[in-house]
């Protein structure tokens, strides 16, 4: 069972949420706090996966909540369902660019549109895991979905992956959001014009006199045949580069000459494919123009650094440099910022271990044991050395620092347990 926070005091919409997830069985149990303070101290002790956070609940300000999450680089990974009335939709937009958002829901459309998102989380629950499961426990992650024609969907699906990505350090803020924009464009253009049929020339004058196409898409899923068809969305996320596709089961489209159109359009609408071959080049759709894929390339970017090691200046270590040795006193516990490092036990090597790892030394930093192995550089590596005295001082500020890394420990632990296991 996976708890969540609920940051909300509406006794409704409480209902409401324990009622949706009651038909997930045991997979999501709902823990309802009442004010930011209650909440911002329980996410920073557990680490949950993802809270709801209801915007317009008079008696909590949710802003101040994720302005205080965003401070702090280890908590950005939780993702964020916000619930807002229409009329605080200002409010909402104008949330820190880091926020972890997966999905924000009006309050009219909660009761239809949670359950979606909760069934994407569950279907996708290794892409909400990020730094509490490291990649390299798990390797490459495959992940395929087959989605119904709502537009949530895209909103939700585009959040999650662009949303892992930028928090396992693979790319950067500009790149999450042109991810984000791609996802989205290529799952509602799926949706629109794919599986719903509808035409360029019925979109522009729907969107003129109405101004939202989502009415028009569900009056098209009325229909039995256009309601069956599903959007496929299937991802392959490596160390290097993650690749995606989108498919739908409608009749296709002549993507060649959307390519060849260079014309300016002032429409409505029309941008979207536009735009995402702008952002990816690589951007490729099969004969009938039921399916596109494309890649990302991993940036080499760094690890934020938690705030608690943001004085300690950075240890820069050449290729083949060592660390420390088998033997030593274990005064200072290492953050991984970047570069690979091998550890050698006896001159055998045990592991490799990158910024996804975290941390290097932290057995026996916290057993108060010498260096139970040697440490060198494989490629050129930023760390940041922290030592007891520093880690405690920020485990006085920050209490659930210790918790993090006491998790840390235990999973380093459990993998180790397991491979003596296979190994006889």
């Amino acid at each position: 069972m996976r708890r969540f926070p609920v940051i909300s005091s509406d006794p409704a919409l409480n209902d409401r949420i324990g009622r949706i997830c009651s038909r997930f069985g045991q997979a999501f149990e709902p823990l309802f706090l009442t004010s930011a303070e209650e909440a911002l101290e329980y996410i920073r002790y557990e680490l949950p996966e993802f809270q709801v956070v209801h915007f317009s609940d008079p008696r909590i300000d949710g802003v101040a909540l994720i302005q205080a999450i965003t401070e702090d680089p280890w908590l950005h990974y939780g993702g964020v369902i916000g619930v807002y009335s229409r009329k605080d939709s200002s409010r909402v937009e104008n949330l820190p660019r880091e926020t972890n958002v997966v999905t924000m829901i009006r309050r009219g459309e909660f009761v239809e549109t949670f359950f979606r998102v909760l069934y994407l989380l569950h279907k996708n629950r290794q892409i909400l895991f990020q730094r509490d499961l490291q990649m390299d426990f798990i390797g490459i992650i495959h992940g395929n979905l087959e989605m119904d024609n709502d537009p949530y969907n895209a909103r939700t699906y585009a959040a999650l992956i662009a949303n892992f990505l930028f928090n396992s350090n693979y790319i950067d803020l500009e790149l999450r959001d042109r991810l984000h924009v791609t996802l989205f464009e290529l799952i509602m253009n799926a949706i629109e014009h794919g599986n719903c049929g509808i035409s360029y020339e019925e979109k522009n004058r729907y969107l003129h006199d109405h101004g939202d196409i989502i009415p028009l898409i569900r009056e098209k899923c009325r229909d039995p045949e256009t309601g069956r068809r599903r959007v496929g969305v299937s991802y392959t996320i490596g160390k290097d580069s993650s690749s995606f596709t989108v498919s739908d089961e409608g009749a296709g489209f002549d993507w060649r000459k959307r390519f060849e159109d260079n014309q300016v359009n002032l429409d409505l609408h029309g941008h979207g494919i536009r735009m995402a071959r702008h952002y990816f080049s690589d951007l490729s759709y099969n004969d009938r123009g039921t399916e596109v894929s494309f890649e990302v390339r991993h940036q080499k970017e760094a690890n934020a650094t938690p705030g608690i090691f943001s004085e300690e200046p950075p240890l820069t270590l050449e290729e083949g440099e060592t660390v420390f040795r088998e033997g030593d006193d274990s005064n200072d516990l290492y953050y991984i910022v970047s570069g690979t490092l091998d550890i050698l036990s006896k001159n055998q090597l045990v592991a490799t271990l990158s910024p996804d790892d975290i941390f290097l030394g932290e057995m026996s930093f916290l057993l108060g044991n010498r260096r139970s192995a040697t440490v060198v550089a494989r490629t050129p590596s930023t760390l940041i050395r922290v030592s007891k005295n520093t880690f405690v001082s920020g485990i006085r500020r920050q209490p659930h620092y210790g918790i993090f890394l006491a998790r840390l420990l235990a999973q380093r632990l459990s993998r180790l347990n397991r491979q003596i296991a296979i190994t006889g």
